[in-house]
């Protein structure tokens, strides 16, 4: 008789077991990227309100006053046409862009002056809910508490 030649290679089994880890692994690597992508989100708004408190501050020093609420932060991208309307509307704005940037959720950031508390000004970003209040990467983030 003839001895029967193993065939080499992979049972279903093994490949269904093998697919199985690929997936938790995988899995495993998405929560965490996603715990830091939601994080980064937070820590983009906080940068991007810095940016805006500076240059709200140097708008103050130039025009001698800060944008009106009714301005509101496009007056750090082009010269304001509503009163009180700057002297002297620096050429290249007060934001490296021409385009008031959104929050990192994709809305626009709140301009309040005065602020809630009595701050000359305040920039909010509501977080990923968009509305007030909120936890986690659903509160508010504001100059305030910058």
């Amino acid at each position: 008789m003839k001895a029967r030649k193993r065939r080499r290679g992979f049972t279903f089994l093994e490949i269904l077991i093998a697919m199985l880890i690929v997936s938790i692994l995988s899995g495993a690597v998405g929560l965490s990227l996603y715990r830091h992508v939601r994080r980064a989100k937070v820590e983009a708004a906080r940068t991007q309100i810095r940016t805006f408190m500076a240059a709200l501050q140097i708008y103050r020093v130039e025009q001698g006053g800060l944008p009106s609420q009714a301005q509101g932060l496009e007056a750090l991208c082009r010269a304001p046409t509503i009163p009180p309307v700057p002297r002297a509307y620096p050429e290249e704005g007060y934001l490296e862009s021409r385009n008031l940037p959104l929050d990192p959720w994709g809305r626009p950031y709140v301009y309040l002056v005065p602020g809630r508390n009595n701050e000359p000004f305040e920039v909010i970003s509501y977080g990923s809910d968009g509305e007030p209040g909120g936890t986690g990467e659903a509160a508010d983030i504001s100059s305030a508490s910058l």
